[in-house]
């Protein structure tokens, strides 16, 4: 019998399959169609690591299993190259970004080969190929001509190691998403993309996808969605307001103070002179801190007073008027009416500085600490004795009587910073023209713009701005010597003279490019388009082949990206479904959530703990289906799991009893009917755990199963010994087909997945009623013929049963009824 070699076997099955092709896709096939989707790597120096190898086995396994149930499967590949992952190796090494990109993208893709990753390589991508990044410019064009993409001047997030402006989505506690850099403040003229225009279709459509409760809530918590009233407090005598935005109106009459930010626009007037010098100190210091900074919970609320003050519009009292960094000018207005009695905030506010603390609800002691549940109001005027609910609807209709209020919505989402100031990166394919901006010329004032259709209301301030013609595509990225981030607040792509000097799209007359460059998040919010119609020079993706592949049936992604790069797709998505290119406006019928692989230590793995996992080290020691087989078999797929090498082995000890079991020559015509019922029961619980990614549990039971055919005494005939094999085909691909020679002359991989009697099993197996005190907590299938002790341990093991009945309680049992083949019924009253 030849010895197990994986290392032997395993590149000669991946030479054979790459010549045959196996694994290609076929645009309108007759075939059910199944797309499944897996996010595309940042091609790192480093080559692949285990969290790579653990999330792409995942889907690979899924996709193998639906191809040998028929279906027309589409499981590409491709490279998420641009952005800060590859400059940032780039300047590290010495290499030119373009260079250590060819480098990291052939690497990857060899060691993709060797773990036996089933993609179609016909429709490989890459975001920094030229006939890529063409239709990213694209849509960003035609964002812009329907009024979603705009530029103004702003204080943004910036960070100073990286020396580039970060999107909010991008600051994590205060640093930097990608380096960890605190991040700090900088005022830069940036590109934005109006994603707030489709804040609430991309919460309520939220209802149309299957994602994870978790995903779906983060989402809908980013958005932000606040329904409430914004609020003139009369300033001046009446000449002049103050709006302030608020979801609780019913507690207007507990106003003591109003903070306002301190960018924001009325501090300077509303500052009395004998004030000016202390609340410009404030505000400087202000300036420096980050906003995540400002608004984390710290009990020391610091603010100065102006010396102005605003008028209640309700109870008419003068209220004073402070500044503070505590509130900020990107949520509602820039504006909050201080109720301390009534938000915990406010009420440490007044606390520090001397102010009233006026109870407005009923409910709490606001001596104490603030109040902040619903209640019956008191001290509220004519509105004293109403319930909160029912107070908020008459104080905001009277209000808006009297013109002192209108119903607004607020989003916690904030316009999408789109500009890098960074070399790697799409440039954006804009143009400025001095001396259209100096005749206040729009693209909206020429003659396409005039005939332009757009979407949604041009932003104003564009004057001189247009993009670079559709047929003049792409604007390519040019090949510099300087690649390393300035620090200016400029792109490198500035002191680029032969190509920032252009030709203005409308006069004719000199212009210069736009130099700043696209976020990485820009090539992955499209992609999986594009892996439908790689090669189309005409449009992004043709619509026929977009009608058939679209949506993503199943995409499987990190928890990272949940208000990032999901949240950025699906807008662009809703973006060109509104243009009529896209079939459906959701690109995702499916999402699903990936765990994390930890180190031995049960630590995140790192260079600095010497704790990382190399999966070429591990294919080399014991093969890629090992490797395979043992990162589905360690845990839930979404979970956190800590590596252990003892788990590798006795997976490397599993796929070497299957191939001696396997060869035996003495295989008997028929197998015997307790192994063929084992075996029907293998079939149901493989198919339906893969189906739900419950690999961890299919594999137990293959194991299991090893187990009874070592040890029967006919073993598995022919004809199950294939059955079996095609089972753990999608685990460990190459070992099985090397085994399926013995008996055929084919691919494992092109057989249909087997199927089993659903009889054979009905009649060998019963359901069990699981009762306490006559009521159904569980049921539970056990073998016909099955006995009193048994069933009662399995019963006394279900979680249901235990949340009713757990094991302290075990000894209140008076009586146990045990009808066979029915129920059992614990009996504790």
């Amino acid at each position: 019998m030849e010895k197990y070699r994986p290392q032997q076997i395993e590149k000669k099955w991946q030479e054979i399959w790459g010549e045959a092709r196996l694994y290609q896709a076929t645009d309108f096939g007759k075939k059910p169609k199944f797309y499944a989707l897996v996010e595309f790597p940042y091609p790192s120096g480093e080559g692949l690591h285990i969290g790579h190898a653990f999330t792409f086995t995942i889907l690979d396994i899924l996709a193998r299993k639906k191809r040998m149930e028929g279906y027309n499967i589409l499981y590409p590949m491709g490279w998420d190259a641009f952005g800060l992952p590859t400059e940032n190796y780039a300047i590290r090494t010495g290499t030119h970004p373009q260079v250590a990109t060819k480098k990291n993208t052939a690497r990857f893709r060899r060691q993709m080969d060797r773990l036996a990753f089933a993609y179609d390589w016909d429709r490989e991508i890459d975001t920094t190929d030229p006939s890529y990044y063409k239709w990213t410019q694209w849509v960003f064009i035609q964002l812009f001509k329907h009024g979603l993409a705009y530029k103004k001047k702003m204080p943004i997030n910036w960070c100073p190691s990286c020396k580039i402006g970060l999107a909010n989505e991008e600051v994590v506690d205060g640093k930097c998403e990608r380096c960890g850099t605190r991040v700090t403040r900088k005022e830069l003229e940036q590109w934005f993309l109006k994603i707030t225009t489709y804040a609430d279709r991309l919460a309520n459509d939220l209802d149309l996808v299957d994602f994870p409760k978790s995903v779906t809530a983060a989402q809908r918590n980013w958005i932000g969605r606040s329904e409430g009233v914004t609020i003139n407090f009369p300033v001046d005598k009446g000449k002049s307001s103050i709006s302030v935005f608020t979801t609780r109106p019913d507690t207007l009459f507990g106003t003591t103070f109003l903070v306002l930010a301190p960018e924001h626009p009325t501090v300077k007037r509303l500052t009395k002179p004998q004030h000016k010098r202390e609340v410009e100190n404030y505000i400087n210091e202000a300036g420096k801190k980050m906003e995540f900074d400002r608004t984390i919970e710290i009990k020391k609320k610091t603010g100065v007073f102006t010396g102005s003050y605003v008028k209640n519009p309700l109870s008419e009292e003068n209220i004073p008027v402070y500044v503070a960094d505590f509130v900020v000018m990107s949520y509602g207005t820039g504006a909050v009416m201080g109720v301390p009695g009534h938000d915990p905030r406010d009420w440490d506010f007044a606390k520090q500085h001397g102010l009233k603390i006026r109870e407005v609800i009923a409910g709490g002691n606001v001596k104490k600490e603030a109040y902040t549940g619903e209640g019956v109001l008191i001290n509220s005027g004519e509105y004293s004795g109403l319930d909160s609910k029912t107070a908020r609807g008459k104080i905001s209709k009277d209000l808006r009587a009297r013109g002192l209020a209108s119903s607004t919505v607020q989003y916690h989402i904030r316009d999408w910073i789109f500009s890098r100031q960074h070399y790697w990166g799409e440039p954006i394919p804009m143009v400025y023209c001095k001396n259209c901006a100096e005749k206040r010329i729009t693209f909206w004032g020429t003659d396409e713009g005039k005939n332009f259709k757009h979407l949604f209301k041009p932003p104003e301030g564009l004057e001189g701005w247009f993009p670079v013609s559709e047929g003049s595509l792409p604007t390519k990225l040019p090949n510099v010597e300087h690649y390393q981030p300035t620090g200016t607040g400029k792109s490198p792509l500035a002191a680029v003279k032969g190509w920032i000097d252009t030709r203005c799209p409308h006069c004719g007359g000199p212009a210069r490019r736009e130099t700043d460059t696209m976020p990485n998040w820009a090539g992955s919010s499209w992609y999986f388009l594009r892996y439908c119609d790689p090669k189309n020079d005409e449009t992004l993706a043709g619509g026929k082949k977009l009608d058939y592949w679209m949506p993503v049936d199943l995409y499987l992604g990190g928890s990272e990206h949940t208000t990032l790069h999901l949240l950025y797709s699906r807008f662009w998505h809703k973006f060109l479904f509104d243009l009529g290119l896209v079939p459906k406006s959701e690109p995702y019928a499916k999402r699903r959530v990936h765990g994390v692989v930890l180190g031995e230590d049960g630590y995140r793995m790192s260079k600095s703990r010497g704790n990382i996992i190399n999966p070429e080290d591990m294919v080399e020691k014991f093969g890629a289906d090992t490797l395979r087989t043992y990162l589905m078999f360690m845990g839930p797929y979404n979970a956190t799991m800590p590596w252990d090498t003892k788990g590798v082995r006795g997976c490397c000890r599993f796929l070497n009893r299957v191939w001696y079991l396997a060869q035996a020559k003495d295989k008997p015509d028929e197998t015997s009917k307790s192994l063929c019922l084992a075996l029907a029961r293998l079939i149901k619980k493989v198919g339906e755990d893969i189906e739900d990614l419950k690999f961890n549990t299919a594999v137990a039971a293959m194991m299991g199963f090893i187990n009874d055919w070592a040890v029967d005494e006919k073993g598995l005939s022919v004809k199950d010994t294939k059955i079996f094999l095609q089972l753990l085909a999608p685990f460990a691909p190459h070992m099985t087909e090397e085994l399926w020679q013995e008996f055929a002359n084919s691919s494992i991989h092109t057989q249909p997945w087997p199927k089993f009697d659903p009889d054979l099993i009905r009649e060998e197996t019963i359901t069990i009623v699981v009762q306490i005190n006559s009521k159904l907590r569980d049921k539970l299938e056990f073998p016909r013929g099955v006995g009193e002790n048994e069933v009662k341990q399995k019963a006394l093991d279900s979680a249901k049963v235990q949340r009713h009945l757990p094991l302290q309680h075990h000894p209140k049992i008076k009586k146990t009824v045990f009808v066979p083949g029915r129920l059992i019924n614990f009996v504790t009253k």
